[in-house]
């Protein structure tokens, strides 16, 4: 630790070709956590070290061209698809990605010891193992947390279920995985998260202050543009949601301000799936009499086909599609308890407004909805600030803050 600031001292690699390990536990390039794993690697795997994946594999087309050096360590399935759908796993699916998580840090640690890293570099819920070998060898580690405190996620979720669906909550996270996740805060040298609203949420339910810092994300800007041409202004106001339907994305407070903003004065396009029967079954019910369609897919059409993009979110770390919302020239609403709500600015590339309430939400559609002809330009200062915020130069900041170093922007 620096006697000076009281942060965790950089690694000190340079030009060595020393081994790294990083521990992923989704499928590097898919999906919020994907992204985020897919962003790691590419800015750990450069020329002073080789960096050694171990987790669940990548896409085909990986999202960041700069990553080099990579030695990919694909997991076997830990749990075949069988007896996720054959079992009381399919009711109890929080008890499902606990499991999985341990066996995926069970296995990846067996294989980080054969490579004598001088480095370990995982993420929440597949690390603990690594963590522990690691600390016993004294080899310095970091943890990447894509979310705020885990505790205050299940909080989140508990209340949403008793509020929405009357009934207990069965998903992720549950006691035990807030339990394993929390172990990995204490073992972590540092931690990473990618927002200042994390790095709050984690200092406020007791973790060290001086083990946390933020490290902004990137997104794909040359995937992640504005439509070539100019979308009509007749019609609904559309409105598009890119996510899981699931009680941390607050979907139901959407949903029922859509039914305050009128039935027929907006249309709501969400690309994404209803995580359990639970969240079907609630979203079917808040579903019904509003303009809305959805399906899982590729969001970048509907951000192009779209005029504002919402995510009422009320536990989001980051939120990825927030910054390629605006990155395809979307003005966007976002909650005070998402991440991204740092790229905005309240009033000319959006609106913030407080999580869990239906009325602020509304109030902020209907000012889209009659100030319609602005959205473009609200929509243009988004792109602009994602530009300078969240470009390829942020995978430089976290292989500083790592190692110590620094090297030329990636553009």
């Amino acid at each position: 630790m620096c006697a000076e600031c009281g942060r965790a001292s950089p690694i000190k690699i340079r030009m060595t070709r020393e081994p790294i390990a990083i521990v992923y536990g989704a499928r590097a390039g898919v999906g919020g956590l994907g992204l985020q794993a897919a962003t790691a690697i590419a800015s750990l795997a450069r020329e002073n070290c080789v960096a050694h994946a171990f987790g669940p594999g990548k896409v085909d087309r990986w999202p960041l061209d700069q990553a080099a050096s990579v030695e990919w360590h694909e997991a076997p399935e830990v749990i075949p698809p069988w007896a996720y759908r054959y079992s009381l796993w399919r009711w109890y699916q929080g008890h499902y990605q606990l499991q999985r998580d341990r066996l995926l840090g069970l296995w990846a640690a067996k294989q980080v010891r054969t490579i004598a890293p001088k480095l370990c570099y995982v993420f929440t819920q597949v690390g603990l193992e690594t963590l522990r070998w690691a600390r016993s060898e004294g080899i310095p580690t970091v943890l990447d947390n894509p979310n705020g405190h885990i505790r205050h996620f299940r909080e989140v979720c508990v209340r949403e279920a008793r509020q929405w669906c009357d009934s207990g909550y069965t998903g992720h996270p549950t006691p035990a995985m807030v339990e394993r996740v929390e172990e990995e805060y204490r073992l972590a040298d540092r931690i990473r998260v990618s927002s200042q609203w994390a790095r709050d949420s984690m200092v406020s339910r007791g973790v060290p202050k001086h083990k946390v810092e933020v490290l902004p994300q990137p997104v794909d800007l040359k995937r992640f543009q504005p439509p070539s041409g100019k979308n009509g202004v007749n019609g609904p106001l559309r409105v598009c949601f890119v996510g899981i339907l699931s009680p941390a994305k607050g979907f139901a407070y959407l949903t029922q301000a859509m039914k305050a903003l009128g039935a027929e004065r907006a249309h709501l396009e969400i690309v994404g799936a209803t995580g359990n029967r639970q969240t079907r079954r609630l979203f079917a019910k808040e579903s019904a009499g509003i303009l809305v369609t959805t399906a899982p897919g590729d969001p970048v059409p509907a951000y192009r086909r779209a005029e504002l993009f919402v995510l009422p979110s009320l536990h989001d770390g980051f939120g990825f599609v927030v910054a390629e919302a605006m990155a395809c020239g979307l003005p966007v609403i976002v909650t005070e308890d998402c991440g991204a709500a740092s790229l905005v600015q309240d009033g000319e590339s959006g609106w913030i407004v407080p999580s869990g309430k239906v009325e602020p939400l509304a109030k902020a559609m209907n000012e889209a909805l009659t100030g319609r002809y602005d959205l473009p330009r609200m929509g243009r200062n988004g792109r602009a600030r994602v530009e300078q915020q969240a470009s390829p130069a942020c995978l430089n900041a976290l292989h500083g803050w790592v190692f110590g170093s620094s090297t030329n922007a990636l553009v």
